[in-house]
């Protein structure tokens, strides 16, 4: 019962549930919400009869409908007959009204035609009128487009590109955007860039022309510049020379003051030039037109090719600075090639400078620095190689004034030139070099004038002439009356004053290279050094070799080279009153004039000896002696007393030489005289001599002895001279006497009389008489048998000469 209870139930709740569904499927139907697929697919998808029961609720729903409508339709209808009634009345005023209106529509439309063209006239005006203004409007836009169009061709007509390019610039920020869209103004802005393009190809092309321009005018510019910086230093030096006359005059003496004076003038001059050309000064923008150059900068910075731009200038100035540093073939030969070549290099780096600092960007200190860098040392080379080349002393002079104002010109545009005042020193010694050169030929030159003798002075105006020229001291001469004779010949006061030219030669190298007082007189004092000890010192050895220098012209250079010798300290204090330092400064280097004349003097004096050696061989060598005499004339040979007599007065030469000297020459050529005569006898070329020949040799060897103990030169102490020739005098006595038993038996011992007689000499003289006494028995083979006395004396001989041979041997076994 319980379980049909509960199925009742449940069917119950279904059939409720399916009712629900019913009437929201009808509910939605009613909304005409769509689409009503998944309403109606809600519906059928129930059990099979759904449709039926769905059907018969749709029906039920219409029937309730239906009697809602009858409903209000009974309720309204008394009031739609009411209406209808009402609107019946009132259709015969509708006609009536209908009329009029129709009436009045009519006679409205007649009086509105005239009014309807009037309006379709002032609508036409009004539509011109609005045409007008959007045309003013539109002409007001584009004619400010226009103008500044017409004001750019106008500005490239007349090359104001810059200005051109700013015309541009508002042309296209400011105007052609607001009238984009016509033509006109697209054919414009297609035009800009082949304008800007037409631009930049005229500012290059005249760039170009401004970059050939500098490059011809670059030696004028810088011709200018060098001539600016060299006024400006000979003005600043003449006044510091003008300040400091007082203590110059104190100081400096003979051609210092002359010196002095022309400065003054060279001031004053200086004062005048500046005063003249004060209004002539002009700078690189005078002379060259840079407006291409900023110009075309500015155009490229506009157009933002900047970078181009500079890139471009700088390697075409590069190109020109190779150009410019590369020297002419030529350049070493005249100092207008120099120039040209500074000035050209000055030109081109203050044009660097102008643009350094009138631009920012297109050239910068780095570049410039780099740039001089590379064209130093590319000048230096230039100048090492092309300085070589001069050997002219004037022209290393001027090239070294012109390195010097190419050096002050460009440090005062802030370039560093120290390298150039170094190369000035390399070049100081090339300028040395020419000038000792120079002075050799002026020391040939007057070596060669010179006569080698003593120096007359008449009177007192010729001796102050001389030691004017000269300074020579000497109480003694002093004492002597005119006329009378310097002891020096002329060479000696001339070779002093040269020595002087030098040395003011050598300070005007020196001069302008920034170095100290200090500096420059160690400078001079070493270039007279080299003067001295080389130049001078080689012309006198080459002069004291000149085969027609005499002995008197020997003795003159010995006597000249010892008062240059004392003139050498007048030297020191020439440098020093010229660069105004002591002597007794630690570093002043000393000037090495002792040494210098010394050896010229030894040299002199070896070249005496050698002379005198010389001529008595000329002496030797006219000999004719008659080697198969059988007695001596009884007389000295006429050869050796012409010698003796030659030697006498040339001994008389040798007084003012020192004593030493003349004793050496002395007894060099006595010496020498006994090597000679001994050589005479021992020729090998000679076979056979006579004992007359001996008896005549030693006649000749006596008149040599009287000679050398007649004292020729003074100071020899007892027979010291006569002592060259005392081989001679115990070789001749030996055979004069015949002594050779008292030879043999003494022979080895230190108290032997013919001590100076050596076997090996006496055994080939022997041997030679010997001979002489053969061939004179031949030719006396008649009487032979009366001279029994020959014959002992030949067999002695040939007994003397086994003994002799026997000792030569002994003593060469011993050896």
């Amino acid at each position: 019962m319980a379980k049909k209870s509960k199925s009742t139930l449940s069917e119950l709740c279904l059939e409720e549930n399916k009712d629900q569904i019913y009437e929201n499927a009808l509910a939605e139907i009613e909304s005409f919400e769509l689409p009503l697929g998944t309403t109606l697919r809600s519906v059928y998808d129930d059990q099979p009869n759904a449709h039926q029961r769905f059907m018969e609720k749709l029906d039920a729903c219409i029937r309730n409908h239906d009697r809602e409508i009858e409903k209000m339709c009974n309720f309204h209808h008394q009031g739609f007959v009411d209406a209808i009634t009402e609107l019946l009345k009132v259709r015969a005023d509708a006609e009536k009204l209908k009329v009029q209106v129709t009436d009045t529509n009519r006679r409205l439309q007649d009086a509105g035609k005239e009014v309807i063209a009037r309006t379709e006239e002032i609508i036409r005006c009004r539509v011109q009128q609005r045409n007008i203004t959007t045309v003013v409007e539109k002409l007001q836009l584009c004619l400010p487009v226009l103008e500044m169009y017409s004001k750019l061709k106008e500005q490239m007509n007349v090359k104001r590109y810059y200005s051109a390019l700013k015309t541009m610039e508002q042309l296209e920020n400011l105007y052609l955007p607001r009238v984009s869209q016509y033509r006109f103004c697209q054919i414009m802005i297609e035009n800009l860039p082949k304008l800007r393009e037409e631009i930049k190809e005229i500012s290059m092309s005249d760039l170009k022309d401004f970059l050939e321009s500098i490059r011809k005018h670059s030696d004028r510019i810088g011709e200018t510049a060098m001539k600016q910086a060299q006024q400006q230093k000979t003005f600043s030096t003449a006044l510091q020379k003008q300040n400091n006359v007082s203590y110059g005059r104190s100081t400096h003496l003979g051609r210092n003051r002359i010196l002095e004076s022309k400065n003054e003038v060279t001031l004053k001059r200086t004062f005048e030039e500046d005063d003249e050309h004060e209004e002539e000064v002009l700078t690189a923008q005078d002379l060259v037109d840079f407006s291409p150059v900023y110009r075309c900068l500015h155009i490229y910075s506009v157009l933002g090719d900047g970078e181009i731009f500079e890139n471009y200038y700088r390697k075409q100035r590069r190109k020109q600075a190779r150009l410019v540093l590369q020297p002419q073939s030529s350049m070493h030969e005249t100092v207008e090639g120099y120039r040209r070549y500074f000035s050209q290099i000055v030109g081109f780096f203050v044009v660097e400078d102008h643009i350094l600092h009138v631009t920012q960007g297109l050239v910068t200190r780095t570049y410039t620095d780099e740039l001089w860098n590379m064209a130093l040392s590319k000048i230096i080379a230039v100048l090492r190689t092309h300085s070589s080349y001069c050997s002219d002393p004037d022209l290393v002079l001027e090239l070294k004034n012109l390195i010097v104002v190419f050096a002050d010109t460009l440090q005062g545009y802030g370039f560093p030139v120290n390298r150039l005042f170094d190369l000035l020193f390399e070049i100081r010694d090339q300028y040395n070099e020419t000038l000792l050169k120079k002075w050799s030929g002026l020391f040939r030159d007057i070596f060669e004038a010179d006569n080698y003798s003593p120096i007359p002075v008449a009177n007192e105006e010729e001796y102050k002439i001389v030691i004017s020229k000269f300074p020579f001291q000497d109480s003694e001469f002093d004492k002597q009356s005119f006329p009378k004779k310097l002891p020096m010949s002329q060479s000696v006061p001339q070779i002093y004053i040269q020595v002087k030219e030098f040395i003011y030669a050598s300070l005007k190298f020196s001069e302008s290279l920034h170095r100290s007082s200090t500096e420059i007189d160690d400078m001079l004092r070493k270039s007279t050094n080299l003067l001295l000890t080389r130049t001078l010192s080689s012309c006198l050895q080459n002069l004291i070799k000149k085969p027609h220098i005499g002995l008197t012209e020997l003795v003159q250079i010995i006597i000249n080279t010892t008062h240059l010798e004392q003139a050498c300290k007048y030297l020191e204090d020439f440098i020093s009153n010229i660069t105004n330092i002591s002597q007794v400064t630690v570093h002043t280097a000393r000037l090495y004039g002792l040494s210098t004349f010394k050896d010229a003097r030894h040299a002199a004096e070896g070249e005496i000896y050698t002379k005198l050696n010389q001529k008595i061989d000329e002496f030797i060598q006219i000999a004719d002696y008659d080697w198969t005499m059988s007695e001596s004339d009884g007389r000295a040979s006429g050869y050796l007393m012409d010698l003796i007599n030659f030697l006498r007065s040339t001994f008389q030469v040798f007084t003012h030489l020192p004593g030493k000297v003349a004793q050496t020459a002395c007894m060099s050529a006595c010496q020498h005289l006994s090597t000679s005569l001994m050589q005479m006898l021992l020729d090998t070329e000679l076979k056979q001599i006579s004992m007359g020949a001996i008896q005549q040799f030693n006649l000749d060897v006596i008149q040599c002895e009287l000679f050398a103990s007649s004292e020729p030169v003074p100071g020899f102490q007892g027979d010291t001279l006569q002592l060259a020739f005392i081989d001679l005098r115990q070789l001749l006595d030996l055979f004069m006497v015949w002594d050779w038993s008292t030879y043999l038996a003494d022979y080895g011992q230190a108290t032997s009389k013919y001590l100076r007689v050596s076997p090996s000499t006496a055994l080939t003289l022997l041997e030679k008489v010997h001979r002489g006494m053969k061939d004179s028995s031949k030719k006396n083979n008649i009487f032979a048998q009366f001279r029994k006395n020959d014959r002992d004396k030949q067999k002695l001989i040939e007994t003397v000469v086994k003994q002799l041979r026997s000792l030569v041997n002994g003593m060469s076994q011993h050896t």
